[in-house]
């Protein structure tokens, strides 16, 4: 594997390369030989190759928002559903572009057609290149260096890419910085658990010197000061942390965008109102909607609206209590609602009354926030910025990500805000919306 690591970014790169040519290249036959032939206006030479170029661009641009590109990196399903989900959406922009030169609908069969050739090479293309990859590259063994805090959650979260890493050993630094040295060197790299500052920093920089790969557990002061601004006055490198939430003019701009975007929203998504509520009101004849008291910015409540997914009064005798995989009280439409995330879609009208906005922390009830900030008291720092019908930690996170990753995805987004990270992560909920994996009910311990 070492014989190979210094070339691995430019494997990867021969293999995005490679996938881009192939597929733009059967576009471009498709645009030559068809589209071009009874357009309204055809192009000639350097209009063709412009308009192939422009399709590539597309391509590359989602591949890169979807995680197309990264192999060795996504499970090798979720590799090749982002890569056609890519494609679908390239195809998709591409059509419009074509409908507007032509001045009138044209057949999207061709396009059908390639979206139906782009899957099949995707699929054998990826196939064939992830099992060269995991020859060139078998899964790396580690060593876990556990904190204080258990950490089964990782464990486990490692051990479900075993294609990736081998956890093969677990070491408490409490046994010293003299025996961690000695296990250190056996392996290709190491995990450092949730451990006091001083000792991760021994163990961190001693991986340094010796050139050994570390992977380690961000605590919330690393998220805030990775995001501080750095200073320069003097001699002395300072690292500036504002901490107070959103500019004015970002706020101003995001709430613009909040407004328009959930303006077609509510527009786009009436048949699926209407079918929806249908389907609710002919399985037990309770009311299709359903409201909760939730949390936004300073911790102001407000009602949410959700389509209802539960019997009716599924908390009564129980309290306040998160969905758990199997949980009888789901509705059979509920499952599918839930699965798909389409049981959120009410949520527009609370972003255009100011309450939510499309990108943010995910709202919690106050009852289980005050549950859980007796355990994570700075669970409250999510609620800088106004909760989102969409967010980081909904798009790089589950339903059961333990609150304490939630609230480090969170604090991430919050410091690194831009509207740019805002439309990015707007263009990836429709990918998530269709990963099971994204909405996993929580676990019954």
């Amino acid at each position: 594997m070492k014989n190979f690591e210094r070339y691995k970014r430019l494997i990867k790169l021969g293999f995005s390369f490679m996938l881009i040519l192939m597929l733009t290249g059967f576009y471009g036959y498709i645009w030559v030989e068809y589209y071009n032939k009874i357009i309204w206006a055809p192009f000639f030479r350097r209009g063709n190759w412009m308009m192939i170029f422009i399709y590539g661009v597309l391509l590359i641009l989602f591949m890169y928002t979807y995680g197309g590109f990264k192999i060795g990196f996504l499970k090798k399903g979720n590799l090749i559903y982002s890569q056609i989900l890519a494609v679908f959406f390239t195809n998709a922009v591409t059509y419009f572009q074509i409908t507007a030169q032509h001045k009138r609908f044209i057949t999207p069969l061709p396009l059908v057609l390639n979206m139906v050739v782009s899957a099949v090479v995707i699929v054998c293309w990826t196939l064939v290149f992830e099992w060269i990859y995991r020859m060139l590259f078998p899964p790396r063994r580690m060593l876990l260096i556990s904190g204080d805090h258990l950490d089964y959650h990782l464990f486990e979260k490692m051990n479900n890419r075993e294609d990736k890493y081998i956890i093969s050993e677990i070491v408490s630094y409490h046994e010293g910085m003299t025996v961690i040295k000695e296990k250190i060197m056996r392996y290709d790299g190491i995990i450092v658990g949730d451990m006091p500052s001083h000792e991760r920093n021994l163990i961190v920089k001693y991986c340094f010197e010796q050139g050994i790969r570390s992977y380690s557990v961000p605590k919330i002061s690393d998220i805030l000061l990775r995001s501080s601004v750095e200073l320069n006055l003097f001699d002395s490198p300072l690292l500036l942390s504002r901490n107070n939430g959103l500019q004015v003019e970002q706020e101003f701009f995001k709430r613009a965008v909040d407004m328009i975007g959930a303006s077609l929203a509510i527009v786009v998504t009436i048949p699926f109102f209407i079918i929806i509520g249908i389907s609710i009101k002919l399985t037990d004849g309770g009311p299709v909607f359903y409201k909760q008291t939730r949390l936004t910015k300073d911790g102001k409540e407000f009602e949410i609206y959700k389509f209802r997914t539960m019997i009716q009064d599924a908390e009564k005798g129980t309290g306040a209590r998160l969905a758990a995989e199997g949980d009888d009280r789901i509705l059979p439409v509920g499952r599918l609602l839930r699965r798909i995330r389409l049981d959120e879609l009410p949520q527009i009208y609370n972003i255009l009354k100011g309450d939510m906005s499309i990108v943010g922390p995910r709202p919690e009830r106050p009852e289980l926030a005050a549950e859980i900030e007796k355990e994570i008291p700075e669970f409250s720092y999510r609620l800088k910025v106004k909760a989102g019908l969409t967010g980081y930690a909904q798009v790089y996170g589950k339903y059961n990500t333990t609150s304490y990753d939630k609230l480090k995805l969170d604090l991430t987004y919050i410091r690194n805000y831009s509207l740019l990270l805002d439309l990015k992560l707007i263009l990836m909920t429709p990918k998530i919306m269709f990963m099971k994996e994204s909405t996993e009910g929580v676990k019954a311990d």
